[in-house]
């Protein structure tokens, strides 16, 4: 059997382009109202990126841009250093086997089971044997907690576990980057804290260059290696957590005292 896909090993960085993600003065309206109103920022290589603002700022929408499905009425979008702003569907499709998204929806195949749709990602891969897509299976599953349940469909499984599901078959597609949309909105406090534990473990072992949209502090404080804080469609903070938290803008300082009297939870289910 072939060396297992799945390994944990650094990403080495490119000296060339040390960014792997980067927007430079992106502008994106819909019916008149803009939603992108010069939005630029910066996600170097192996590093986790955390989008933040209220619903409506426009978190979700610079995901879509990234994955090609919306096109910036102006500015550029760069990934691994190529700019993919006029890139055709067929070149995105190159670009979306090496950067993977996780939906809030978890867009799990209804009719495969768990095990089937974790492995999906890897049927026809050149090298990989029927046995190591198993094992490859396997050791998502376990990775991700959902290895009890691999003969279920996915509905048959609860918001939180079907998250846990979409991360394991995004991970199967041994992607370079991975964003992640809102992983903690649907699901109750006790869920919230074991998809932020499970999401940190990953960034512990794995090392890929990530974006996570989310407006739940807690997490955002756990995974954080830069912010974004999108306000009205404009960035209004950019750079490190701490640096985040001792903004003395009042807004900025309002956003995160939202969350003070929901209790934290680093939980294993």
């Amino acid at each position: 059997m072939s060396e297992i896909l799945i390994s944990v090993d650094t990403p080495l960085a490119s000296s060339e382009f040390p960014h792997y993600f980067e927007f430079r003065a992106v502008c994106k309206g819909f019916d008149g109202r803009p939603v992108l109103d010069n939005v630029s920022f910066t996600v170097k290589r192996g590093e986790t990126c955390v989008i933040m603002g209220r619903s409506g700022v426009g978190k979700s929408v610079s995901l879509k841009h990234i994955m090609g499905f919306l096109k910036p009425d102006s500015g550029r979008i760069f990934i691994d250093g190529q700019d993919v702003t006029d890139f055709s569907e067929k070149q995105f499709a190159e670009i979306r086997r090496k950067v993977t998204m996780v939906f809030q929806s978890g867009a799990l195949f209804d009719s495969l089971t768990v095990a089937d749709n974790i492995a999906f990602p890897m049927d026809g891969q050149p090298g990989l044997a029927a046995d190591d897509i198993d094992a490859n299976v396997d050791k998502l599953a376990h990775l991700l907690e959902v290895d009890q349940v691999l003969d279920k469909l996915p509905g048959q499984l609860s918001t939180g576990m079907r998250r846990a599901v979409a991360i394991a078959r995004a991970l199967a597609q041994n992607p370079e980057a991975i964003l992640y949309d809102e992983p903690t909105t649907m699901v109750d406090p006790i869920m919230a804290g074991h998809m932020g534990s499970l999401i940190l473990r990953l960034k512990n072992a794995f090392h890929k260059t990530s974006i996570v949209v989310t407006h739940d502090t807690h997490l955002a404080k756990r995974l954080a290696d830069t912010v974004v804080f999108l306000q009205d469609g404009t960035v209004t903070f950019f750079g490190s957590w701490p640096d985040f938290e001792n903004s003395n803008d009042r807004f900025l300082q309002n956003f995160l005292k939202q969350d003070e009297l929901i209790p934290e939870l680093d939980v294993t289910l």
